[in-house]
């Protein structure tokens, strides 16, 4: 990437880019003084964040664009479909999917989204200070291995920890001829990274990774993982006790400007219904969140967005109904005949000088 888009607050640097209703113009809030992936809660709304665009340099990949600017391997893959994962090229535009529709989920404390692989922090505010929101991708459980969902605490916090791999998955290493030892001691080898934050849910944790390339995809044994920055920033934050919620929400809808949004993602498995129950469902949650309200959708886009999910927000706003034609203006010369006719004569050569008999 260039210079200048680093992650951090230099990244708020990038251009933003508008793509008709997909892009709509964040809140000036949401810039100039907190990091990336940091955000000042709207007052009314549930958007976030922006959409942006860098330029890719000579060495880049398109996972270290993403994990630059706090996006996963598959939101940067989805975004940028026509993009090289491994080779962008020099002087590429690469979209940046950093607008968020805030999850249906109280505000407060950690949230999860695994159907986003996306993890939403809100940090406690000091009074008369505004709230804030603290996004991060994450890695989540594959299939038959599935992170589990629910509401639990963190109840333990180890900075540095070795990795004692359960038998399960000692065997599966085994079998596939990658024995583990019973222990892996803390360093660059460990697969929890430099943090672990142990769940309620017996078996489970939030923790850093050795293996950064896969946050923003399904590859755990069930267990979360982040960044190795990013861990270290939220561990800083919380503390026994923090309560978090872990949910499965494909589609997303939240108000922006007046208008409603919506951000969709893959089902984890095809399980969880085929397109046309996906269409229904959102038709169905669309209807719930309209109640009430006098509000005309574009439901030919709602279809498309979940038909092929993009996880940018699109906004529903049905499109203004077409303008009556004005009527067409009088051409110079006409308007001249019926004023001449209005005065008595009954073509425009009166006005060329020549006499005529007045109309009887």
């Amino acid at each position: 990437m260039r210079p200048g888009f680093l992650r951090g607050p230099s990244a708020r640097l990038t251009l933003a880019i508008a793509l008709g209703g997909a892009f709509a113009t964040p809140s000036m809030a949401d810039a100039d003084d907190l990091p990336a992936g940091h955000f000042r809660l709207p007052e009314q709304g549930d958007l976030v964040g922006e959409i942006t665009t860098v330029e890719a340099d000579k060495e880049d990949t398109l996972i270290d664009i993403g994990h630059a600017h706090g996006i996963g391997y598959r939101a940067m893959v989805r975004a940028n479909p026509e993009v090289s994962v491994w080779y962008p090229g020099e002087g590429t535009e690469v979209t940046i999917p950093g607008r968020f529709i805030l999850p249906d989920a109280p505000r407060e404390d950690i949230v999860i989204n695994v159907a986003e692989m996306r993890l939403y922090y809100y940090p406690p505010a000091e009074d008369g200070e505004p709230r804030t929101v603290q996004t991060y991708p994450l890695g989540v459980g594959r299939q038959d291995w599935e992170t589990p969902l629910g509401d639990t605490t963190i109840t333990q916090m180890v900075k540095n920890p070795a990795w004692y791999p359960p038998e399960s998955i000692r065997q599966e290493h085994a079998e596939a001829g990658d024995p583990l030892p019973s222990v892996v001691p803390a360093g660059p080898d460990n697969p929890m990274g430099t943090r672990k934050m142990r769940l309620g849910i017996p078996g489970y944790l939030i923790h850093g990774t050795n293996k950064p390339e896969g946050v923003g995809m399904r590859v755990s044994h069930g267990c979360v993982r982040m960044l190795p920055d990013d861990v270290e920033t939220l561990f800083a934050q919380v503390s026994v006790g923090t309560r978090v919620r872990i949910i499965n929400e494909s589609l997303k809808l939240g108000w922006a400007d007046g208008k409603l949004h919506v951000q969709a993602y893959p089902y984890l498995d095809e399980q969880q219904g085929t397109t046309i129950q996906r269409v229904t469902e959102a038709l169905s949650q669309v209807q719930s969140s309209l109640a009430g309200k006098e509000y005309e959708v574009d439901y030919a886009r709602l279809k498309e967005v979940v038909e092929v999910p993009s996880g940018i927000p699109v906004a529903l706003e049905a499109p203004p109904e077409p303008k009556e034609p004005e009527p067409r203006p009088t051409p110079f010369y006409d308007q001249l005949d019926l004023q001449f006719a209005h005065a008595g004569f009954h073509n425009h050569l009166a006005y060329a000088g020549e006499p005529h008999e007045p109309a009887r």
